[in-house]
């Protein structure tokens, strides 16, 4: 069973990664079933059935883009009672469909963000008793969040950019006054250029890069429309790398050259507008002290099967941990598989090899 598509703002990404494995499952000769947590009126479907039922809204969202993925939650604050129930009946759906209707042998998650991602889900797989791909639950909640897992980076003795977490009220967040105390923040504790992101959003969703105050006055409604609690960083001059590691193993390092510098949702999804190197161009001792911080980090979080390191690599050298993404992006322009293959795994090999690592911890 694969698990796509969800309630996050990441929803279109999870329904291509989630259709590009349920494809490769297939060709490997495994009977398959898609099940979206986000439409839970909706049965598990074979591929091409799922593919036909979703294709339209698929395009849809895969068309308007970060547009799509940064105003899904701009109304904000928490959810409300109607939200609340909503999200209580699909939870009771998909335990019926996974614990009871299929009782599959393996579910593979191919969702990203939101309860998908944060532990929820696992949490759920885990007291169903189905072995599933992927982080546990413990560190699939601490990745989510990007402060604390900072702090767990930091303590472990990795170099992570200076910054705090900031939280706007639900009901001032479209008001001038929450942008202005933001921005008093900024001015007081980091400084420009600095880096506003959601703390729990993946796919660059409401990231912006603020290298003056009238940046900031002209970007933070946005930041703040996708999300109340918002951590700022010190803007970290340099190149961008990124490490996967699969099984504890640290594949080829990639290097992301994205047109215009700002490697955002649009540059993440759409063809063309982004360079990839891999394996990077690094002097070798540098890039095996990437591996070794990402490594390193992997392990502070309790990591399994996959995941994925980014890091920004400053002028002189030195490797800063910005996050690790536990449910990676599995479509035609994700850096997983693009470091897979430079190991020799194409994507058929790669989906298998999860596979085999869930079934091998499985209870």
């Amino acid at each position: 069973m694969v698990l796509v598509g969800g309630r996050s703002n990441e929803r279109a990404v999870s329904l291509k990664t989630g259709a590009a494995i349920a494809r490769a499952l297939a060709g490997l000769g495994e009977e398959v079933r898609l099940l979206d947590t986000g439409r839970p009126e909706r049965p598990a479907l074979p591929p091409e059935e799922f593919e036909a039922a979703t294709g339209a809204e698929a395009e849809s969202e895969a068309a308007s883009g970060a547009g799509t993925a940064r105003t899904a939650v701009a109304a904000g604050g928490a959810a409300t009672e109607a939200e609340a129930v909503t999200a209580a009946a699909g939870t009771v759906a998909l335990t019926r469909s996974l614990g009871e209707a299929w009782r599959p042998d393996l579910v593979f998650v191919a969702l990203h963000g939101g309860a998908g991602e944060d532990g929820t889900v696992q949490a759920l797989l885990d007291w169903l008793g189905l072995p599933y791909t992927g982080c546990a639950m413990a560190a699939s909640a601490l990745a989510m969040d990007k402060m604390r897992s900072k702090r767990v980076f930091r303590d472990g003795g990795l170099l992570v950019p200076e910054g705090f977490l900031h939280h706007a009220p639900a009901g001032a967040r479209d008001r001038g006054d929450a942008v202005r105390g933001l921005q008093a923040r900024i001015e007081i504790e980091l400084g420009y250029p600095a880096v506003a992101k959601p703390n729990r959003e993946g796919s660059s969703v409401g990231l912006a890069i603020l290298g003056d105050v009238a940046a900031a006055e002209r970007l933070l409604p946005g930041v703040l429309a996708v999300s109340g609690e918002i951590l700022v960083e010190r803007y970290v001059p340099g190149r961008e790398i990124t490490a996967t590691i699969l099984g504890g193993r640290v594949l080829p390092l990639v290097e992301i050259l994205p047109d215009g510098g700002l490697y955002d949702y649009e540059h993440k999804y759409t063809r063309g507008v982004t360079r990839y190197a891999c394996p990077a161009d690094l002097p070798a001792d540098l890039a095996e002290g990437i591996a070794n911080d990402a490594r390193r980090a992997w392990d502070l979080l309790g990591c399994r099967h996959l995941a994925r390191v980014d890091f920004r690599l400053d002028p002189e050298g030195r490797s800063f941990i910005l996050e690790v993404n536990t449910i990676p992006g599995m479509t035609e322009t994700s850096l997983v598989p693009m470091a897979a293959e430079a190991a020799g795994l194409d994507f058929p090999a790669l989906v298998a090899e999860l596979c085999r690592l869930a079934l091998e911890d499985a209870p």
